[in-house]
């Protein structure tokens, strides 16, 4: 081969590898740190289990609509701050802020830069397996007081004199309740401890020195680790299928937990009604938790590291009759800046994420056992978004956003047609008997319900002797791996959701042609040796008819 054909293939060889380099450039990354990302590439999200549920379905539906792929591991809400602190995760989920106010654990902010968005919102529900006669009760009712004392050891037994009086139609069994709470750091365990820390304080109080834990300001701290003390007949179990796994065996009758209400939807078993501040036990059901937070208090400062986090002191108190007192909301925390292998195209894909389940993803949260957010934190969390580096969200604002809250007039359209309660869920000597949670479909035979208070059963019967509406869980329930629940008589999930297209991010002109070129470049490197190979081999070889090439 001729040193003029050597020289013209490297020279091509060059061009080739320049174009690729120019043009290629623009897609594997950003050249400005505030430029948007150009492909969707995989991102991974660590913490709350209490908020599992919904994260993960949306997970799976713009993998299967848009092919973003995100991990997300349902480590516990403490477990999450610390890997987005460490960097071992491009984001977190937690119920609680880091650095909460009074806690007994030390929780220092990350040093990675941040900020906080609501996700979803939901009730923590009081989980349960209880039965009278054999029969499945599915209409527990229970004070503040009374869950307090359960959990601190004080009620030991489902025929205490003060469950008996907050359920009047039920003849309670004579067995031990077992408390079942989280082994693990969890936003569910804060979220408990922080509502006993304020509305029952003195029981909190009493139970702080029995299990080793200090006073925070002259009372018992909050806490993410549940703390039990030996011996008592508490069951600690890891996440929050744990615990649910736990109490859904067909061996645990008697027991009880808090976990977050599509839990306890998704196994089948019925949560116990709260009493709350106006004389209504109430289920956390959508509407009731929509009505319950329209009395939280959203930190507005925008220049706080905690803009957008909850105060729920009023939410505990609120008069209106509807309201679940356990409610709350869901964060996720969000990078504001390129470190720890956090890319531009990572941005791209988180802040595409974000804008998907601020919006048409809040069409599933009622049917995954959540609340909807109302436009005014859609709205803070769209402003939130926009500052994770390399982010260009397709939703960029409400008028396009698919949420089923927002009405014209910008009113939580959920919360203002959410019903009152029944008068039989009102505190005295009337209770109801239908059904809640997983279980809502199931009634509970009473003893003493007045007439019409049972309308799926037909009449009401002496819940020990007399027969039931329905055998508790047709079917019944099995485990599936570690702590995992099957619900075998479960109704299945039906979303009723709009479908929304969101655009896709295309290449810039410039880099896509400089790509093509490149390619015709490798393409003409590796085809033009053979062609002119055997031209020049055409000219050297002897003619059979003409004799030898005249040089």
């Amino acid at each position: 081969m001729s040193a003029r054909w050597t020289r013209t293939r490297a020279l091509l060889a060059l061009l080739g590898v320049a174009l690729m380099m120019t043009g290629g450039g623009t897609v594997v990354t950003a050249s400005r740190a505030d430029a948007a990302g150009t492909l969707h590439v995989q991102i991974t999200g660590s913490g709350s289990t209490w908020s599992a549920n919904a994260l993960q379905q949306w997970i799976r539906n713009v993998w299967s609509n848009y092919q973003w792929k995100i991990t997300y591991s349902e480590s516990g809400s403490t477990q999450g701050r610390n890997d987005f602190k460490n960097g071992t995760a491009d984001f977190g989920v937690s119920e609680i802020p880091y650095g909460i106010a009074n806690s007994n654990e030390a929780d220092a902010p990350s040093n990675r830069a941040f900020v906080y968005m609501p996700i979803v919102a939901g009730g923590t529900a009081f989980m349960y397996n209880l039965q009278i006669g054999g029969k499945r009760v599915t209409n527990l009712r229970l004070s503040g007081d009374t869950v307090g004392k359960i959990f601190t050891g004080v009620i030991t037994r489902w025929d205490d004199p003060q469950v008996i009086a907050d359920n009047p139609s039920l003849a309670l069994p004579a067995i031990p309740i077992v408390p079942v709470v989280r082994s693990d750091g969890s936003g569910a365990t804060a979220q408990f401890s922080i509502w006993m820390r304020q509305e029952h304080p003195d029981l909190w109080d009493a139970y702080c020195p029995k299990v080793g834990r200090v006073f925070v300001n002259d009372h018992c701290g909050v806490t993410s680790n549940y703390p039990v003390v030996p011996g008592t007949g508490f069951v600690s179990r890891a996440g929050s299928n744990g615990v649910a796994g736990y109490v859904a065996q067909p061996q645990a009758v008697g027991a009880i937990t808090f976990v977050e209400y599509s839990y306890a939807t998704n196994s089948g078993f019925p949560v116990a009604k709260l009493l709350n501040k106006s004389g209504y036990y109430t289920e956390p059901t959508a509407s009731n938790v929509a009505v319950a937070l329209l009395s939280a208090h959203i930190n507005e400062d925008t220049t706080s590291q905690n803009y957008l986090t909850q105060d729920l002191s009023d939410v505990y108190t609120s008069g209106d009759p509807r309201t679940y007192p356990l409610s709350s909301y869901s964060y996720i925390i969000l990078p504001t800046a390129l470190e720890n292998n956090f890319t531009e195209n990572k941005g791209l894909t988180l802040a595409d994420f974000g804008a998907y389940f601020l919006c048409e993803g809040q069409q599933q949260a009622e049917s995954l056992g959540y609340s909807p957010l109302p436009i005014n934190l859609v709205q803070a969390g769209q402003d939130q978004i926009r500052k994770i580096p390399g982010g260009d969200p397709a939703i960029k604002g409400i008028s396009d956003c698919n949420n089923p809250t927002f009405t014209p007039d910008g009113s939580n359209k959920l919360a203002n047609e959410a019903p009152p309660p029944s008068e039989c869920d009102k505190q005295g000597a009337t209770q109801c008997s239908v059904g809640t949670g997983g279980a809502k479909d199931t009634p509970t035979e009473t003893s003493g319900a007045p007439a019409g208070s049972n309308p799926q059963s037909g009449g009401t019967q002496n819940a020990a002797g007399g027969p039931a509406a329905a055998e508790s869980g047709a079917g019944g329930t099995s485990r599936a791996g570690d702590g995992a629940v099957l619900s075998q008589n479960a109704a299945p999930v039906v979303v009723n959701a709009v479908p929304q297209s969101l655009p896709t991010t295309a290449i810039p002109v410039l880099p896509a042609l400089a790509i093509v070129l490149a390619g015709l470049a490798v393409i003409m490197v590796a085809a033009l040796p053979p062609i002119l190979g055997r031209r020049r081999r055409r000219r050297v070889l002897p003619d059979p008819v003409r004799g030898p090439p005249i040089r």
